[in-house]
């Protein structure tokens, strides 16, 4: 793709765009992001489903189509562009694919659940905190999983992937903004932590922070987001 061409990241602050934004702002390729107003529902207007039906965010506009789906966008444009993954002949390959697959599959659902458990459960508060609970133990086991393995898929540089878990981690001490959170510690998993100190330090992650409002230590002692314009939920 030619280096002036930009791509048109659709967002919504503190949400899983912030990954996609990570990783443009951090491979230094040109794109234009346009806000997705959640306060007026514009995630389920004709308009933004015309190019993502699913209503979800991010979606990526490219001069190859339109991307949609947190995990493809980011594999797509680290073999776009590389330097933000191993290349397919890369030995680290396969290691680092089945576990950007495992988050993508796995820790985001979950997440995904733990935020909006009316969706699964119906509106009986009992089942919505059982539910809860059985996410806290199901997240904890793959924060230790994704810990364990972190020789395994991370790189000298960061990739695509440190981005999404780093994303996840966030969001487990933020949201939902009414829960208990005491289940969760970032500094159990010393491998994701130490990923997330690197990353705050990175040009990338002060772009995020200025346009997303999320202060100055997003991932390791994240705050509720304060940005200049729409709104995470």
């Amino acid at each position: 793709m030619p280096a002036a061409m930009t791509y048109v990241l659709h967002y919504a602050p503190d949400n899983a765009s912030l990954i996609v934004r990570l990783a443009l702002d951090h491979a230094a390729l040109p794109f234009e992001a346009r806000l997705v107003d959640r306060a007026a529902l514009a995630q389920a207007s004709e308009a933004y489903r015309a190019l993502n039906p699913n209503g979800l965010i991010p979606t990526l506009e490219t001069p190859q189509g339109v991307l949609f789906e947190t995990g493809a966008v980011l594999l797509w444009l680290a073999d776009t562009h590389g330097g933000l993954g191993p290349a397919p002949d890369d030995v680290r390959r396969g290691n680092w694919l089945k576990w950007l697959f495992f988050t993508a599959n796995t820790l985001h659902p979950g997440l995904r659940m733990m935020f909006y458990p009316e969706k699964y459960t119906g509106d009986d508060r009992r089942d919505q905190a059982r539910l809860r609970r059985h996410l806290h133990t199901q997240i904890t086991a793959n924060l230790h999983a994704l810990d364990a393995a972190a020789a395994d898929w991370r790189l000298d540089t960061p990739t695509v992937l440190d981005f999404y878990i780093a994303g996840c981690l966030r969001w487990c001490a933020v949201y939902p903004d009414d829960a208990d959170r005491s289940w969760f510690d970032l500094t159990t998993y010393p491998a994701l932590h130490a990923i997330c100190l690197h990353l705050e330090t990175l040009p990338a992650c002060a772009a995020l922070q200025r346009a997303e409002g999320l202060g100055d230590t997003p991932f390791t002692a994240p705050r509720a987001p304060t940005p200049p314009q729409g709104s995470a939920t």
